[in-house]
């Protein structure tokens, strides 16, 4: 029983994260609340990996419904094993996707923006292994979009913050799935040994 209310809290926990994700995912079109740079094209590659919005956002709406469903299931011996194992399916493809999304946005905050320089547009930041998101001096690189640098830090730590979260949710129940398997297995050998 414990192991399908943890089931259902850590299902519900998913859900604000997936909605986050699509909401700092969609942001990234709009760098100052400007649309002109995702009709220019004029935006970082990685923002069009949909990792928000596809891996950390509608892909983690599966296992959050599956593992809410868990915690609302009154099988009990085969079938809450057999629920359970479909739970860790569930909690390996929201490590799948959620794990897409961490990649993506690690990515993309080394590469950092694409943007207007005095030498076009470009990535100026992407031979520098990450340094320039301690060194706030060489972010004047960017001149379009206004403070473009900042935009991209700050929506793309999001997403791996949240996204490294959704890992470490659907890697929990994933371990309590198969805890919950084992054990409801045994347990029925059991009672069956039992009665026998």
């Amino acid at each position: 029983m414990c192991s399908r209310s943890c089931a259902k809290c850590l299902g519900a926990t998913l859900i604000p994260l997936a909605l986050c994700c699509i909401v700092a995912n969609i942001l990234l079109y709009f760098p100052n609340g400007e649309t002109k740079y995702a009709q220019d094209d004029s935006l970082t590659l990685y923002v069009w990996f949909f990792t928000g919005i596809a891996g950390g956002g509608i892909m983690m709406f599966l296992p959050a419904t599956v593992f809410m469903k868990v915690g609302d299931s009154n099988d009990d011996g085969c079938g809450k094993s057999c629920v359970m194992f479909c739970s860790v399916l569930a909690a390996l493809i929201g490590v799948a996707a959620s794990g897409y999304c961490f990649i993506i946005s690690a990515l993309a905050l080394d590469k950092g923006p694409y943007c207007l320089t005095s030498l076009g547009w470009m990535y100026p930041f992407q031979d520098g292994n990450g340094r320039y998101l301690t060194d706030r001096d060489s972010w004047s690189a960017c001149l379009i979009p206004a403070h473009v640098v900042e935009w991209n830090i700050t929506l793309f730590s999001i997403l791996l913050v949240l996204s490294g979260l959704e890992v470490i949710i659907c890697v929990i129940q994933a371990i309590n799935g198969l805890l919950s398997c084992l054990c409801g297995s045994c347990c029925s050998m059991e009672n069956y040994s039992m009665n026998a």
